[in-house]
């Protein structure tokens, strides 16, 4: 049986800020990238603006890992992928459930970031018994009556949810009940879970009405720009210009 409910990763042992934890995921994405380009070294200026963070804020959460980089020479790639990869717990193996195989579900289950970041989906639930013994992404579908089972034999700490809202606390609870202590949850409702359990939210619906609302204040902005000067909106405008090529200043009549 897989050990991985036996161990956490030891970052809160160390009291790593949350906020630095959530940097982690970022500036291990950038290493990687160059890592992969088989760049040897990088500056804290270099890996900041990969990560979309300052440069400050990355020195302070490098401390916490113990690494300052060497001045004039920066930050040695490969040591900091294994540094982050070590905190995060992505050195072992995270078997993890996806339960709800719809489209999202079956998106997920495609996903090919899961096994080069240290997570092995070990099982796909769905409550469909339609959808039993159907493969998707090369991995036989289960029912979910046999969800603690399957969570128990495979060792399981980390549960997916991409069921329809009115299933996710329910699930939630099963897979709670069943050993499961850490959550990422897709259904668009907001899950009540025991201490002790942590619950990451991906909303989509949520991540676009923000965006909408950026969107919508830029255009008030430009609209706002454009009464506040209109005499320079409508010389932008228009396709007349003087002897020396620029347009001429609308003259009132």
């Amino acid at each position: 049986m897989a050990t991985g409910r036996t161990h956490r990763p030891a970052t809160r042992s160390r009291g790593i800020p949350e906020a630095t934890v959530a940097r982690l995921p970022l500036y291990l994405r950038a290493l990687t990238g160059l890592s992969e380009r088989s760049v040897p070294t990088v500056s804290s200026e270099e890996l900041a603006a990969a990560a979309g963070v300052n440069s400050a804020k990355l020195r302070k959460d490098f401390s916490y890992l113990g690494s300052y980089g060497t001045r004039g020479v920066g930050y040695d790639v490969e040591y900091l992928v294994y540094q982050i990869s070590r905190e995060l717990g992505l050195t072992q193996d995270w078997p993890v459930v996806i339960v709800g195989i719809g489209n999202l579900g079956a998106a997920l289950a495609n996903y090919g970031g899961f096994a080069s970041r240290g997570f092995r989906v070990a099982a796909l639930i769905d409550a469909d018994p339609a959808m039993a013994g159907k493969p998707v992404a090369g991995i036989p579908v289960q029912h979910s009556d046999e969800l603690e089972k399957i969570i128990s034999d495979n060792g399981v700490s980390i549960g997916v949810i991409a069921t329809p809202a009115g299933a996710a606390q329910p699930v939630c609870d099963r897979l709670v009940a069943a050993g499961v202590t850490s959550i990422l949850n897709f259904a668009p409702t907001v899950l009540t879970v025991p201490d002790g359990v942590d619950v990451r939210k991906v909303d989509l619906s949520i991540e676009l009405q923000i965006l909408a609302f950026h969107e919508q204040r830029k255009a008030g902005e430009e609209a706002a720009a454009e009464a506040a000067h209109p005499v320079a909106a409508h010389r932008g405008d228009s396709t007349e210009q003087g002897p020396d090529g620029d347009v001429p200043a609308v003259m009132p009549a």
